[in-house]
């Protein structure tokens, strides 16, 4: 159990969190929400002591353990992969390392046999014996091979080292596991192994997360941030949504029925208060009037930027064929002869494992790489507009964002363009920031109101739903749902998947598969096979 009492965070004037009163309890996992800035991830820090709240008291059970995700990918670089997990419980670490620095002296005394006889002994009452094999397990669960587990981190990528960090994070079996976005840069084959992971976790856990299918397969409740208040809610992140937003109807639906009743004893007051065989009934209705009180409906912290993608011109039924393209990246084939056509009522999902191939593909069907071999052509009707996974060089200019957006303008009026940006949350002076301060989250909902106000009836979308909060993923989500031209485009979201694609892509090695179906049809596919299929090219589904 980890409660929070009285809590209170203040950074200079302002109050992050004011008398926060919450227990977490075993056997639950809580998805901690809330809008960007709210401080979700500023509350986990106070939970794992990162943080020291400015009042109040964070209480956990007398002899659980801890264990938080750490964000710091570099901080064991010096360490191999296999010792970094294990880490995750930091005293059967320091117990392994104890005992290694024992047996290692050449003059080893009595009082070295006594030391090492205990540490024996702590060593297998923690399953000691085991941590190498269950960190490995863990580590072949999130995708990182066996050949890996010996290298030193310095060694890994940075998807790679994000992996063992997780591992680490669930290594040893915590009493209390707290996890902040876990499922960034995450594979959607060890996304699902994370799920299966936490839903057989019987201890407690804490979790942000933008990913709304996960919060909803893994969550028996769900803390919600708002107005620097904690409240919780029964159920998954669907029931909470449904919950509030119901909480919030009949709320307004009270107050109107209290303001009519209101209006009634007003009027029947102001009529007849002068009149003396009305007289106790007019008081009557005063002190009935003093006693209703209207409920206070703050607005909620949560805004949802307005997205909506329309074409400029209608698309033809030539759309773009795609044929035999050959990519070699720093001397890795990333596109080996790969071929598909697309359709003009297609939203494809590139998925799986082999992210590079669909981000090398994206980058030449938008013109900014060339092929080794092979070629594309787009239709004469198709016009495109494309969001890279990597935006930084986007912005690397100190052109304030009106400046940066009306070049794509079809309107070059100020004005437009401003009233264009307030939809999308840039509202008065935050419409004239530089570029070049902008937050992960407001590039990306910059780069979509290029791509919306460009008017493009072809979409190439690389992981579009980083750095975003839940609800412009939402808007986002929406937006692609009712776009009425072609998709292509990738993310990690389930849910964004599933209710967009009506076409599936993943990259596997020698080739590629190609099925007409939605993603869950696909996922519900003998995996298995799916993945032995390594020669098959362009295979569309069949029921």
């Amino acid at each position: 159990m980890i409660q929070a009492s009285n809590v209170t965070l203040r950074i200079g004037k302002k109050a992050l969190f004011e008398d926060v009163n919450i227990k977490f309890t075993e056997g639950n996992c809580y998805g901690l929400i809330g809008a960007n800035g709210a401080g979700k991830s500023t509350f986990l820090k106070i939970l794992s002591g990162q943080i020291e709240p400015t009042k109040g008291d964070i209480i956990i059970t007398p002899g659980q353990r801890l264990s938080f995700l750490q964000q710091d990918h570099f901080k064991y670089d010096a360490y191999d992969v296999l010792n970094t997990v294990i880490m995750g419980n930091r005293k059967l670490y320091d117990i392994m390392q104890e005992k290694e620095a024992i047996y290692a002296k050449e003059d080893f005394t009595e009082e070295d046999g006594i030391r090492a006889s205990e540490l024996e002994g702590d060593f297998a009452a923690m399953n000691g014996w085991e941590a190498e094999s269950d960190a490995a397990a863990l580590l072949n669960g999130l995708g990182i091979e066996t050949e890996l587990h010996t290298k030193q981190m310095s060694e890994l990528s940075g998807t790679e080292k994000v992996k063992v960090l997780l591992a680490q994070a669930l290594f040893g079996n915590p009493d209390i596991l707290l996890l902040d976005e876990p499922t960034n840069h995450l594979d959607l084959e060890a996304i699902r192994w994370l799920e299966e992971f936490l839903i057989g976790f019987e201890n407690t856990v804490i979790v942000v997360s933008h990913d709304r299918y996960f919060l909803n397969k893994v969550c028996t409740q769900i803390a919600d941030i708002d107005y620097g208040k904690i409240q919780l809610y029964a159920g998954n992140y669907d029931f909470w949504y449904e919950s509030s937003q119901l909480m919030i109807r009949q709320m307004k639906e009270a107050n109107k029925k209290k303001e009519e009743k209101i209006k009634e004893l007003q009027e029947f007051i102001q009529r007849f208060s002068a009149n003396a065989s009305k007289s106790k009934q007019a008081t009557s209705r005063k002190r009935a009037l003093e006693k209703i009180e209207l409920d206070d409906i703050k607005p909620s912290s949560r805004k949802y930027p307005y997205i909506d993608f329309r074409p400029n011109r209608e698309i033809g039924n030539e759309v773009l064929t795609v044929t035999d393209l050959t990519k070699t990246v720093d001397g890795v084939k990333v596109l080996d002869h790969v071929s598909f056509i697309v359709g003009r009522e297609d939203k494809i999902a590139f998925v799986g494992p082999n992210t590079a191939a669909a981000t090398t593909l994206f980058k030449i069907l938008a013109g900014e790489m060339e092929p080794d071999s092979g070629s594309y052509k787009w239709g004469v009707t198709t016009t495109q507009a494309y969001f890279p996974k990597d935006n930084t060089k986007e912005f690397s200019g100190d052109e304030t964002i009106v400046d940066w957006l009306m070049p794509y303008s079809p309107e070059k009026d100020v004005t437009y363009v401003r009233g264009f940006l307030g939809r999308m949350l840039f509202a008065g002076e935050e419409g004239v920031k530089p570029v070049n301060v902008l937050s992960g989250g407001e590039r990306v909902r910059v780069m979509l109101s290029k791509m919306m106000i460009m008017g493009a009836n072809v979409l190439l979308m690389d992981e579009p739903t980083n750095h975003l909060d839940m609800e412009s993923i939402t808007a986002l989500n929406n937006g692609l749902i009712k776009f009425p031209g072609v998709a292509l485009f990738t993310s990690m979201d389930h849910q964004f998947i599933q209710t967009i694609a009506n076409r599936i892509i993943e990259f596997v090695p020698g080739g590629m598969i190609d099925k007409i179906t939605t993603y869950d049809e696909y996922l519900d596919s003998d995996i298995s096979i799916r993945k032995r299929q390594v020669s098959k090219v362009n295979q569309e589904s069949e029921d």
